[in-house]
């Protein structure tokens, strides 16, 4: 039993290893987007009770980095600030490994500012409610695999990344042509 648990916690490691090989390719185009300010404020988290405990400094910290290490590859002629609230978390403790594994989460909202003209692009702020990665760390429970550190970091790559995906979505922002309407699904409604 032993042996196993041991072959299956290396293999977690390799696969949470593996999964931010993204930033070493180029990034996707945003066309003029260059980071200017990255702001980060944890100052109203809330922590679901089952959770580790981590601090407002801790999430500022690395979700800025993560919001760097990923935003602060693009070279665009023009400035955007991203800011993230974390608004709320929960990083997994140690439980019975596959039974009950708990699952770490982050929920933050996103809002991206055009710096010379001044303005937010988005009305409203975006919300996303971010999970861990789906690997053998979390079949196992990220608790007994990794470190609080850890989940916070896969935590705040995982957002970085999503909040990629949501100004994907909006290539007008950044000077690029929007994206085409989604075409209706085929076929009528279900009688």
């Amino acid at each position: 039993m032993i042996p196993r648990l041991v072959a299956l916690c290396l293999g977690a490691l390799l696969v949470t290893a593996c999964q931010r090989n993204d930033l070493k390719d180029p990034p996707v185009d945003l066309g003029d987007f260059a980071l200017g300010l990255n702001i980060v404020v944890a100052d109203h988290v809330r922590k679901v009770p089952i959770s580790r405990e981590a601090s407002v400094e801790e999430w500022e910290a690395v979700m800025k980095k993560a919001v760097d290490d990923r935003f602060g590859r693009y070279e665009g002629t023009k400035l955007y600030n991203l800011g993230i609230s974390v608004d709320g978390y929960a990083l997994a403790p140690p439980g019975i490994p596959v039974v009950a594994a708990p699952k770490s989460v982050v929920a933050v909202t996103a809002n991206i500012w055009d710096d010379a003209a001044g303005k937010k692009l988005n009305a409203a702020g975006e919300k996303m409610t971010v999970f861990e990665s789906l690997n053998g760390a979390s079949i196992v429970g990220s608790g007994y695999t990794m470190s609080k550190e850890e989940q916070m970091e896969a935590l705040a790559y995982n957002t970085a990344k999503r909040v990629e995906g949501w100004l994907l979505e909006h290539p007008e922002w950044f000077g690029l042509p929007p994206l085409p309407p989604k075409a209706a699904p085929m076929g009528g409604k279900d009688k």
